[in-house]
């Protein structure tokens, strides 16, 4: 299955340094033919970092996608009952994100997104960036890995001597895994190595 005529949520989380390459796939998302709708968590708007200012993400999601940006629980709450997203990627999912999002916590835009998205039984796809995946977050990757609808895109340890428990999506395999998971399918092998 290709992704033209489809509608993509790609919602951002506080992994700012991440931000160049989900820019580089949220440009490749338009490029085939999906109708792509972007999703900022409250940290993803307000936080100025070290790899740039938060107005100016918004602004370029804004230009690549043509749409305007979801920024609040409000607006992100119609995805459920409007049911317009085929499918949704959380790109990066943060460790914070990952572990309220297998609790059931529901206090950002994002996670109101996904949440809403759920509801209509429509593929989630998590793009995971956290410095904790092989620590405290270890539990709850293993337990969205195993609940119905999520899928992730592969991923891997970035640095093993220096931040043994941090791993990151491959996000070069965003288009596929999201081609997958329309299908209810799993992109395989999910975990790939970075070496």
């Amino acid at each position: 299955m290709n992704l033209k005529g489809k509608t993509v949520g790609v919602a951002f989380t506080g992994s700012f340094c991440t931000y160049e390459k989900a820019m580089e796939q949220l440009e490749k998302l338009v490029t085939t033919g999906a109708d792509v709708r972007c999703i900022f968590s409250n940290s993803s708007q307000n936080i100025d970092s070290r790899f740039g200012k938060a107005k100016d993400f918004l602004k370029k999601a804004e230009e690549i996608t043509g749409n305007p940006i979801i920024k609040t629980i409000a607006q992100a709450e119609p995805i459920g009952p409007k049911g317009f997203l085929d499918i949704l990627v959380i790109l990066p999912c943060t460790g914070n994100t990952i572990g309220k999002l297998a609790n059931g916590i529901t206090d950002t835009p994002v996670l109101m997104a996904a949440k809403a998205h759920l509801r209509n039984e429509k593929p989630l796809v998590l793009s995971i960036s956290t410095n904790d995946a092989l620590g405290m977050n270890m539990k709850n990757i293993g337990l969205l890995l195993n609940t119905k609808h999520i899928y992730f895109v592969p991923f891997g340890q970035d640095d093993p001597i220096k931040k043994p428990n941090s791993m990151i999506a491959h996000t070069d395999l965003l288009v596929e895994t999201l081609e997958q998971a329309l299908e209810h399918r799993q992109y395989q092998p999910v975990i790939q190595s970075f070496l």
